[in-house]
């Protein structure tokens, strides 16, 4: 438990899926005392935005309604990270709820335009980027915009940026080329951020898991494993050989280390990018 993350003011998008990391997030958050705008994009678009790939409003809101047993400060936002506006929107609407905005968790990602390099599409590619990269700064843009506007918290700062990458924000792997790409950008994005925004005491790091079989984590195994002609369970294994720990995340192992980051214990850490991954990413 962290004692100064009570009474805060946080963003986490997309935390519209029962099991995803979004959710974990939000309830260790809210277990803390802190107030939560949760995100999601609300509805699918054809193939860039399937069943398996976005959190509903219905599922975003029973999220919320799960979570207000912890802490009644939570409400709903659904917005397409992609567009500037509505991104501009959602802070808006945390700042209208609760006055103001503490914390910054960029989690919404797309995590399932997989395929072969050669058969990449321009709409895939562009999709891909646009809401893992281009979102991330989206929301950051207009989160920063707000804490430099309030006063500093002593022992805590004016506010913090924590961004979900992946293991894939350091290493390559088949069939994953743009989102391996965005991931990698993210690191670099949030060292950029962090140094610049050092001076208004506003904390900007990344959380990097590994594999985590949420809902979405569950069709990534489906569909790796086919492409690689295993079982699921086959796939599972050969992962678990890689990891020094010998299982793969859980939704609780992100959430835990970005409470951490939130927390004025983290006060002194600030463009790092934290390897959440049982030892498999060694750096």
């Amino acid at each position: 438990m962290y004692p100064d993350l009570d009474g805060k003011v946080a963003i986490v998008t997309g935390a519209g899926r029962h099991g995803g990391l979004g959710a974990a997030i939000a309830r260790k958050l809210a277990e803390d005392g802190v107030r939560l705008v949760l995100h999601d994009l609300g509805e699918t678009k054809g193939a860039m935005a399937p069943e398996h790939g976005v959190g509903a409003a219905s599922e975003l809101e029973q999220v919320a309604e799960e979570l207000r047993t912890l802490h009644p400060g939570i409400v709903t936002h659904t917005a397409d990270m992609r567009v500037e506006s509505e991104v501009e929107g959602l802070v808006a609407r945390a700042v209208a709820e609760f006055g103001r905005l503490d914390i910054l968790v960029n989690n919404a990602g797309v995590g399932y335009l997989f395929g072969p390099f050669v058969e990449q599409t321009q709409e895939k590619w562009d999709t891909v980027l646009d809401v893992n990269l281009r979102g991330a700064f989206f929301a950051m843009k207009y989160a920063i915009r707000q804490m430099q506007a309030q006063d500093e918290q002593p022992g805590w700062g004016r506010g913090r940026i924590v961004s979900i990458g992946s293991r894939g924000s350091k290493s390559g792997s088949a069939l994953t080329s743009s989102y391996i790409a965005s991931k990698h950008g993210l690191v670099g994005l949030t060292r950029s951020v962090a140094i610049e925004m050092g001076p208004s005491q506003i904390n900007v790091n990344m959380v990097c898991p590994n594999h985590v079989t949420t809902g979405l984590g569950s069709w990534q195994n489906e569909y790796m494993a086919q492409m690689r002609g295993q079982s699921v369970e086959e796939y599972l294994e050969a992962m678990r050989g890689r990891i020094p720990l010998g299982r793969v995340g859980t939704p609780e192992d992100t959430a835990n280390a970005c409470a951490f980051l939130c927390s004025g214990q983290a006060r002194y850490i600030t463009g790092e990018a934290m390897n959440v991954s049982g030892g498999e990413e060694m750096h």
